[in-house]
């Protein structure tokens, strides 16, 4: 049956909107009512009127809560039309301002850091309020004091945060104009895009919740902040050819759309919210466009939301606790991760942290999408976990040899510099090789499921990009003056590692590859091919310097080849490859001959009994054997380094010539194990 003509709709309401008793709201030039387009059913017009039943409120509640939203729906009606709509429609057609006043059961009710049109600022100790001079708060004290322009609100007795009004901040007016715009690039895919987001990128990087982003979803999707939509849209996006119905169809327009969610989320950081956290971790990793700056951006807005803190005690919903530390320890990997891509000093510092480590039950979300090409859930709040940890090493090794003012020292400290950078790294690779240890078997690399996405290689890859890191700082410390045996074993490390990561890329599976790989992933590709080439510069021999090119050049392919084949993530680190090669070659055209390495002159110093003599290393000790314990070091100047070699990950052409002679430096068996009594297993490979 056709709706009657439009007029009509000023005389009366729908059938379904009278049945319900609900104002009947149009939506532009829309024939079909907000709530009919909403229960996909259709808009009629040919029911009698029905007489009219009031209901006295039962009791003094009630009637309170009647006068409150009557003045609510009264006030907005006063505002301008843009304003008006932003309200949270609710199943019978009314409109409440805060999801407080919502009716039945809503898990935003007293959110904290996603209210509808209200965002916080966290009063810090040196603010001009004092939340103390209130005294304790109780369960049935008032926590929320009105004040001139705003409200403040207590989470604790000591803690408290100032409500502000999102309108009249930048951008505001243009929230629903925004979110329309949004809507429409993807109309009518929105929900199974939606769909598509939780089932392969959420698991593994679990910053929003899921539970009441689906509440929110399912009224409308104007109640979102605009670059919290966007950005959920782009990302699965990325995966638009894995739902067979939706290729069927022209994939929406990507570049509108971001264009679209960076410019709101220039508006929303004036009136910051978790969602305008949200929003920006999840553009980062659609695009590392701006990524340092729009990361420092974000850290001063969680700064602000207070997500540095520990919310274990405050007065707010349980599952905004678990929120507020799983995306607050999301920020924390984001800073870490690109201060290492881009160079620059990492923001968060350790002494303005007080976030405790996530456990289980800050992860509310349990149930596995048995869908095919989804991502399990399990193993990826325990990906999420370990990712954490791994970072807070990450975080200490830029901290400790990384720095202006150690970079400064070392390069000061002569031929004592790398003594300087031994000493440092110690404790961190202590750390890296109990991290990887207690890897628990899910997170091995063959532990892969039919049908099933896994995103286990972006954790295993920044473990090697932190290995990496760490090598590379002790091969810049190497110099002329350096003792040939410290000198060999070093660059015989370096080596297993490099060799190590080599097998790595060439060894990720399709379901590996199509999964969700973390925004830093490209950088730490790139950081495989700097180390190779960096090990390439400085050989001692024209048969080890073709072994690295040829290694490089295998390398480059495998990158290709992925790339061409849907891993658009390893582009970037063949672009870097290039243009290091090119640096090299650049260098080589303008140096008559190679600097002089302690390598080549081993032959001067006596070899007897397959170890080296040489009384600048007796206080060393370079071992093949398992890192002691830190107790088993009693002198800044012993160090003690596993060499660790994978067996079975490499053929017999996988090292170059000067590295057959390097087992003369130490004639003992060689047990190259790396936390694991020497059995490669470990790694799952």
């Amino acid at each position: 049956m056709t709706s009657p003509q439009q007029p009509k709709r000023k005389d009366r309401p729908c059938d379904a909107c009278r049945k319900r008793k609900s104002r009947c709201v149009l939506e532009d030039d829309s024939p079909i009512c907000v709530l009919c387009k909403f229960h996909n059913q259709e808009c009629t017009f040919v029911q009698n009127p029905q007489s009219r039943k009031r209901k006295a409120p039962q009791d003094g509640d009630d009637a309170e809560a009647a006068k409150r939203r009557q003045s609510i729906s009264s006030s907005v009606s006063k505002k301008s039309p843009g304003a008006q709509m932003r309200v949270i429609r609710t199943t019978n057609g009314t409109g409440v301002e805060e999801y407080d006043d919502l009716e039945g059961p809503s898990l935003l009710k007293k959110t904290l850091g996603l209210q509808n049109k209200h965002h916080s600022q966290f009063l810090g100790a040196t603010r001009g309020l004092e939340p103390s001079l209130l005294g304790q708060l109780s369960h049935s004290g008032k926590s929320e004091v009105q004040l001139t322009g705003g409200m403040l609100r207590r989470v604790s007795s000591s803690e408290a945060f100032l409500l502000l009004p999102d309108p009249g901040t930048q951008g505001y007016e243009e929230e629903l104009d925004d979110l329309d715009k949004i809507e429409a690039i993807v109309r009518p895919h929105g929900k199974a895009l939606v769909a598509m987001y939780f089932r392969i990128v959420f698991p593994s990087f679990p910053i929003v919740h899921k539970e009441v982003y689906l509440e929110k979803y399912n009224r409308s999707y104007r109640e979102f902040s605009p670059p919290l939509l966007a950005a959920v849209y782009l990302l699965a996006l990325q995966y638009w050819s894995y739902n067979d119905q939706l290729n069927k169809f022209a994939k929406p327009d990507v570049q509108e759309l971001e264009k679209l969610a960076r410019k709101a989320l220039g508006d929303t950081i004036h009136r910051p919210k978790l969602s305008t956290v949200q929003a920006g971790l999840l553009l980062l990793q659609h695009t590392d466009t701006d990524s340092a700056e729009l990361t420092a951006q974000l850290i001063s807005v969680a700064y602000g939301l207070g997500l540095h803190l520990d919310a274990s005690n405050w007065n707010i919903p349980d599952w905004e606790k678990g929120l507020r530390k799983r995306l607050g320890w999301g920020l924390y990997m984001q800073d870490k991760w690109s201060s290492l891509g881009s160079g620059r000093p990492a923001l968060i510092n350790s002494s303005n942290w007080a976030l405790n480590a996530v456990t289980d039950a800050d992860f509310p979300e349990r149930v596995e999408d048995e869908q095919e090409g989804s991502s399990e859930v399990q193993k990826g709040r325990i990906l999420f976990s370990h990712m954490i940890s791994l970072s807070e090493i990450l975080a200490d090794l830029l901290e400790t040899v990384f720095t202006v003012k150690t970079t400064r020292d070392i390069a000061n400290a002569g031929i004592n510099g790398l003594n300087i950078v031994l000493e440092k790294v110690k404790p961190v690779q202590l750390r890296l090789k109990e991290w990887f240890t207690n890897l628990p078997e899910c997170l091995s690399m063959e532990n892969t499921h039919v049908m099933k996405l896994n995103s286990v290689g972006y954790l295993r890859l920044a473990y090697i990009a932190t290995e990496i890191s760490l090598h590379r700082r002790i091969l810049l410390a190497l110099s002329p003056s350096t003792d040939p045996q410290l000198y060999r074993i070093c660059r015989s490390v370096a080596h297993e590692r490099f060799m190590f990561a080599i097998d790595f890329v060439q060894s990720l599976k399709p379901q590996h590859l199509s999964s969700f790989w973390y925004f830093a992933s490209p950088q730490n590709f790139a950081l495989i091919g700097v180390f190779g080439t960096l090990l390439l510069s400085t050989v001692s021999s024209n048969e080890e310097g073709e072994f690295y090119r040829s290694k490089l050049k295998e390398y480059r392919w495998t990158l290709k080849i992925n790339s061409e084949n849907g891993a658009r993530y390893m582009k970037p680190a063949m672009a870097l490859l290039d243009a290091n090669m090119g640096l090299l070659e650049e260098a080589s055209t303008n140096s008559t001959r190679p600097p002089p390495t302690p390598a080549t002159s081993l032959e001067h110093h006596s070899i007897e009994s397959g170890s080296i003599a040489s009384e600048s290393t007796d206080h060393y000790s370079f071992t093949n054997a398992h890192l002691p314990s830190a107790g088993d070091f009693h002198s800044p100047s012993q160090f003690s380094f596993d060499t660790p070699f994978y067996s079975g990950q490499h053929h017999d052409d996988t090292s170059p010539a000067a590295y057959g002679a390097a087992g003369n430096v130490d004639a003992q068996p060689q047990d190259f194990g790396f936390g694991g009594n020497g059995n490669a297993g470990l790694w799952s490979y």
